[in-house]
């Protein structure tokens, strides 16, 4: 199933969070918090202006993007998990 977001909308799959700490504690499932990290897999054509412009996004397909711990909707396709977001909900690009 192929989908494409409207407007400014983007959807981001989320990266795992380690399991374990760097001085080897395993952290339980329970303990974990939802990682704030994620790839951009689809993204909208842009956020239309008052004029009736678009203005194409910042952010493209493959971006590894930083994002706020509330931010976005989770959706589900094809029993996989996404966050389907706005690009102001994004805090930054990782280079």
């Amino acid at each position: 199933m192929k989908i494409r977001p409207l407007h400014d909308r983007i959807i981001v799959e989320r990266l795992e969070e380690e399991t374990k700490t760097a001085a080897g504690i395993i952290i339980p499932d329970s303990a974990k918090e939802k990682p704030q990290q994620g790839n951009v897999i689809a993204v909208g054509k842009g956020k239309m202006t008052e004029d009736g412009k678009v203005l194409p996004l910042d952010v493209k397909v493959g971006d590894k993007v930083l994002f706020g711990k509330y931010s976005g909707t989770d959706i589900k396709i094809d029993g996989k998990e996404y966050l389907m977001m706005r690009e102001d909900d994004v805090l930054g690009v990782v280079e």
